[in-house]
């Protein structure tokens, strides 16, 4: 009979979150395996590798549950309301993982210093990409009006990705942060008269 396990794999991840906020992805399995109190051959019993403890430690396993639940919805439910939750589920993800992500970035853009960034592909072209690919099923479905999709994918993405950067990256102080429905809410009021059939 196998030996309980002592240590979770939810402290195994914590104690990876703080290895890789102090080192960033240089972090060794070592270094995780010695604060999480066991061994590394233990760590990869349970991580097969070193990018998918890094995965799990940043939140980035689920990133892309938004766009799969919008894909879900077309022709489901009102498109201006699977929009905005769209939008609010993916400014949640992001305040979640922005942080965190940033490690990623702290070593340098380019893929051959950080392995994680090939992995990773382009988050943002897929996030465009999956709601372009949405507002042409509505088009076809003629729930929405005939509109250059990729444009207004792009449109409403840059948008999302200037809110996270302006109120998750570089915050003000002492300034109130823009409450994310708000901001949502506000933002399709001013697209949805060009999508509405």
């Amino acid at each position: 009979m196998p030996r309980p396990r002592t240590i979770t794999d939810e402290q195994i991840v914590e104690a990876a979150r703080a290895a890789f906020l102090e080192q960033g992805f240089s972090a060794t399995t070592a270094e995780i395996a010695r604060r999480a109190g066991i061994s590394e051959g233990t760590l990869f019993k349970r991580f097969a590798t070193k990018e998918d403890l890094f995965e799990e430690a940043v939140g980035l396993r689920d990133y892309a549950a938004w766009r799969e639940e919008l894909s879900g919805l077309v022709g489901v439910g009102d498109v201006r309301r699977n929009l905005e939750r769209a939008a609010l589920r993916f400014l949640d993800t992001a305040a979640r993982i922005v942080p965190n992500l940033m490690l990623i970035f702290s070593r340098g853009h380019a893929p051959a210093h950080n392995p994680m960034l090939e992995r990773l592909g382009n988050p943002m072209r897929h996030d465009a990409d999956a709601l372009a690919a949405y507002l042409r099923a509505e088009v076809a479905l003629g729930r929405v009006r005939p509109i250059d999709a990729d444009v207004t994918a792009l449109t409403l993405m840059g948008t999302l990705t200037h809110y996270v950067h302006r109120e998750l990256m570089t915050p003000e102080a002492g300034r109130e942060p823009l409450d994310a429905g708000r901001f949502v809410r506000g933002l399709l009021d001013v697209l949805w008269p060009g999508l509405e059939p």
